[in-house]
């Protein structure tokens, strides 16, 4: 048996650690674009669409692929979902309002065509 003595050891390191998985672009994009669809009016219902739809790309890709950026893509959904929203209500509560405008005005003009007809 051949033993080493004492003080003659080898030394083992740990092997390093892995290298961080690398974040999916497609998370990033949908965070930008979400965060862009609170902020711009109006274009960020366009924006908050695709952010919804990259993030669902990039959360798919990041289970199957080992990648990191599952916040950063969790993050856009959310923001996505809510500039959407925003947006959307407020385009439908504009166009309400333009319809309800339009609407005074016909009943006022056939109003006053009436008024207009008696006296003759």
């Amino acid at each position: 048996m051949n033993y080493q003595p004492y003080g003659q050891q080898q030394d083992y390191y740990p092997p390093p650690p892995p290298p961080p998985a690398q974040t999916n672009g497609k998370s990033i994009a949908s965070l930008v674009l979400g965060i862009l669809s609170i902020v711009t009016p109006y274009i960020g219902l366009l924006f908050g669409i695709v952010a919804i739809i990259l993030s669902a790309l990039s959360l798919k890709e990041i289970r199957n692929r080992y990648e990191g950026g599952r916040g950063l893509a969790i993050a856009g959904l959310v923001c996505g979902i809510v500039g959407t929203i925003i947006y959307a209500l407020l385009i439908i509560f504009l166009l309400l309002v333009i319809f309800a405008a339009v609407k005074m005005n016909d009943v006022e003009t056939i109003r006053t065509l009436n008024f207009n007809t008696n006296d003759i």
